[in-house]
């Protein structure tokens, strides 16, 4: 259901646009004309990109909502992407496509992405337990499953049941295994490392597995369910890490093109945006216009991140980080900053650490120098993370947010473990995507 309702939302678009493409050309345009292959045919799958993309940045077909506000994102979608088809012509000087392909695809697409977003919602309902988990193993591991398994899972699924290992192994009467499944109707089972280590929870999963029951380890169920590795595996995850693959010379190359490219498209909104910056600044928030501030880099290098000012000119003086951990509702945070926040307008000057190397579009957030200090003496394999380049937007970010202490920094290390290990051009392109959907569904993440 979900796959259904997002093709009707991301790849109909474009036949709804070329279809009312084909109905002006043939029947409303005097003279007719012909539409393929012409200018007019292009720009018209351009615009039904626009309209995935505003629908993807509002939400649909994901978010879960009543019919109503459906239709209340679906108007909202389209007047957003008939707006910025017609600033785009404005911009061009000339008509790209027609004003009745424009509003009558924009209209065309409400009901189709209304539709979409019910279809996702009723494939949601009737998964929505779906994965029903049983654990095997240490009390700590199931209190923390519990805790995670609600924290913006990648897939559904709700811890039924937990079993201690020494409890779990079979005997001449009973089948421990079998009988949760059983009784909590379970559909995975997972195993930690002290049930792994048990010859008879292993022979009983093995049945199960037979049977169609799903058997992950823990760290396999973190990072397929919750897209993250589970806090006690970071430690010995670092000592295996396989530090060859993160610079892996193809993708970095890859990666450094995809970033210079991203970098110099930004330098358009970014001089686009310092006279209104500038303006907002002088009536509601004085003072300096870009904010710099040590940040640690690859390798524990120490760079000069840029953002324009948020915070009021006391809490923003000292570019070492002085100061106490930022959080989302910081009242450091001017009126006009906190709308920098949102809108991730803040950001822009970070195209020059981009260009300059410092950088990448996607990988862990730098954090100030004295934090690392502090994370570093608490969580010895914290720095890891300093293997590669920090991002603009990183896994952690559109997974968690904000880091206002040491236990969300630790939070945010799982998620980083995670990009660590799955680091690729296709899972930065998704995360970009995402960071996208956040800042136009107006979410302030990052830090």
């Amino acid at each position: 259901m979900q796959a259904l309702a997002r093709f009707f939302t991301y790849v109909f678009p474009m036949v709804v646009v070329v279809s009312v493409q084909k109905f002006h050309a043939v029947y409303v345009s005097t003279p007719t004309y012909d539409l393929f292959p012409t200018a007019f045919f292009y720009w018209g799958l351009v615009y039904g990109g626009i309209l995935a993309l505003a629908a993807y940045g509002m939400g649909l077909p994901d978010v879960q909502v009543e019919r109503g506000k459906a239709l209340g994102i679906a108007l909202a979608v389209s007047v957003a992407a008939a707006g910025i088809m017609s600033v785009v012509q404005l911009l061009a000087g000339s008509a790209l496509i027609g004003r009745f392909v424009i509003f009558g695809s924009a209209m065309v697409a409400v009901p189709v992405q209304v539709g979409a977003s019910a279809l996702a919602n009723s494939g949601r309902s009737r998964a929505e337990n779906r994965d029903r988990v049983v654990l095997i193993g240490r009390a700590a591991e199931a209190t923390q499953l519990a805790d995670d398994i609600t924290l913006a899972p990648e897939r559904a699924s709700k811890l039924v049941a937990h079993i201690a290992a020494r409890e779990a192994s079979a005997t001449a009467t009973s089948q421990p295994l079998a009988e949760a499944v059983d009784e909590h109707r379970a559909t995975v089972v997972v195993l930690d490392r002290t049930a792994i280590e048990n010859a008879s929870i292993i022979d009983q999963a093995a049945l199960l597995h037979v049977k169609g029951i799903r058997v992950r380890t823990l760290q396999e169920f973190y990072e397929e369910w919750l897209g993250k590795l589970p806090i006690s595996e970071l430690e010995r995850e670092s000592l295996f890490f396989d530090i060859s693959e993160v610079h892996y010379v193809p993708y970095a190359r890859t990666k450094r093109l995809v970033d210079l490219t991203c970098a110099l498209v930004g330098v358009v909104p970014l001089a686009a945006a310092v006279p209104f910056v500038l303006l907002g600044n002088l009536l509601a928030n004085r003072g300096p216009l870009v904010f710099r501030q040590d940040r640690v880099g690859i390798n524990g290098t120490t760079f000069q991140i840029l953002k324009f000012r948020t915070m009021s000119v006391p809490a923003s003086a000292t570019k070492d980080g002085a100061g106490e951990w930022t959080r989302a509702d910081d009242p450091r945070i001017t009126p006009f900053g906190k709308f920098m926040r949102i809108t991730h307008i803040d950001e822009l000057p970070q195209v020059i650490n981009i260009l300059k190397g410092e950088l990448s579009m996607v990988g862990p957030r730098p954090e100030q120098p004295r934090y690392v200090v502090q994370l570093n003496d608490k969580l010895p394999f914290y720095d890891m993370r300093h293997l590669v380049r920090p991002g603009l937007t990183g896994w952690a970010q559109v997974k968690y947010g904000y880091a206002g202490d040491e236990r969300d920094a630790l939070e945010k290390l799982q998620y980083e473990f995670f990009y660590l290990r799955r680091q690729s051009l296709m899972f930065d392109l998704r995360i970009m995507f995402r960071t996208i959907r956040s800042t136009l569904g107006g979410e302030g993440k990052g830090r």
